[in-house]
């Protein structure tokens, strides 16, 4: 063997030996523990515009790696500088770095659960939601006070309210204000099934009217067992077309819902939501009424009830009455419990 060959066999064996060095030594650093974080995990969000230096950096600032080069070394291998997906990620403890980048680059956020319940006002609702998602309150308020694109979904400024049913929902951080409102439309869809069509009609109300209805009885008691009653007294009132007279409604227009005690004052409020003086059902729900109450309106009490009024003992119950002499007596009764009770508001 030339010394010629030697020296290139040798320098081959060497770069061959480099390389199996460098490899074992590289595989071992993409595959020892890169996330170093104190709880077993943790919630990494990447926001919508986000490209790798952002991700990168805002890894290393939030202490869930302590390793750039790494990070980036694993990024070039598996491709994810071009390939950035928005979201909301649960990093673990002692991740590899091929562990985060395949995470991050698949695009398997976790869900986040958005409850929602009795709220009477939009700005609020706004404000409670966009806690959970990237979306700000001004951007989700800003599209449900958009008349044109709420009347494309088939809602008014009064009615808008009506698409909203209290639940737990799951959805993805970076769900844009848009598709959280179809989400809702889905949702509300859903929940009036044929069955419920079915027995909305057959009272004589739409879904959002029934809606409205059940924003009503909801604000009259939060006692499920009486819920049917006392929608079975409102709508035998809209049969027959005396005013529903709701107290609810009274303070709703009002703007005060502290109040226990309805007085003359409440009742003389000229607004369309004053059932004390207008007729029918208020233009729009005075709150977000929940699934079980409007499934309880949809199901009323059939009875010859016509009236109501809480009963004098703090228990939350109510007593009916067929008849204005029937009411009146109940209606002192309890009257005469607000005075004992020094309760004049």
């Amino acid at each position: 063997m030339n010394k010629k060959k030697f020296i290139l066999i040798f320098l081959a064996a060497v770069v061959l030996v480099i390389t199996a060095f460098a490899f074992i030594f590289i595989n071992k650093l993409l595959n020892k523990p890169l996330v170093t974080i104190e709880d077993n995990s943790t919630v990494f969000y990447i926001a919508n515009g986000s490209d790798f230096n952002n991700v990168k950096d805002d890894l290393y600032k939030e202490g869930i790696i302590d390793n750039k080069s790494t990070f980036d070394m694993m990024a070039d291998i598996k491709s994810y500088k071009e390939n950035i997906k928005p979201g909301r990620y649960i990093i673990k403890n002692k991740m590899t770095a091929n562990e985060l980048v395949s995470l991050l680059r698949s695009g398997a956020q976790s869900p986040i659960r958005v409850t929602f319940n009795n709220i009477r006002f939009l700005p609020k609702f706004a404000g409670k939601v966009s806690e959970k998602f990237e979306f700000d309150s001004l951007q989700l308020i800003t599209l449900l006070n958009d008349k044109e694109f709420i009347k494309e979904l088939g809602y008014n400024e009064e009615t808008i309210i009506s698409l909203f049913l209290p639940n737990t929902y799951e959805m993805w951080w970076n769900t844009t204000p848009e598709k959280f409102i179809i989400r809702m439309q889905k949702e509300h869809d859903d929940f009036w099934n044929e069955e419920r069509l079915a027995k909305a009609k057959k009272i004589g109300l739409t879904p959002t009217e029934l809606i409205t209805l059940a924003s009503i009885v909801q604000e009259e008691t939060n006692k499920t067992n009486e819920m049917s009653r006392i929608a079975g007294v409102y709508i035998n009132r809209l049969k027959v077309g005396m005013l529903l007279q709701a107290d609810p409604t009274a303070r709703f227009a009002y703007g005060d819902f502290s109040v226990k005690r309805v007085t003359y004052d409440y009742l003389k409020i000229d607004s369309p939501y004053n059932t004390y003086v207008y007729k029918g059902l208020p233009p729009g729900p005075i709150c977000m009424a929940n699934p079980i109450t409007i499934d309880k309106v949809l199901d009323y009490e059939s009875h010859r009830y016509y009236y109501f009024c809480a009963k004098p003992n703090n228990s939350g119950s109510h007593a009916f009455a067929r008849n204005l002499r029937q009411h009146n007596n109940n209606a002192n009764a309890y009257h005469r419990y607000l005075n004992k009770q020094r309760i004049y508001k």
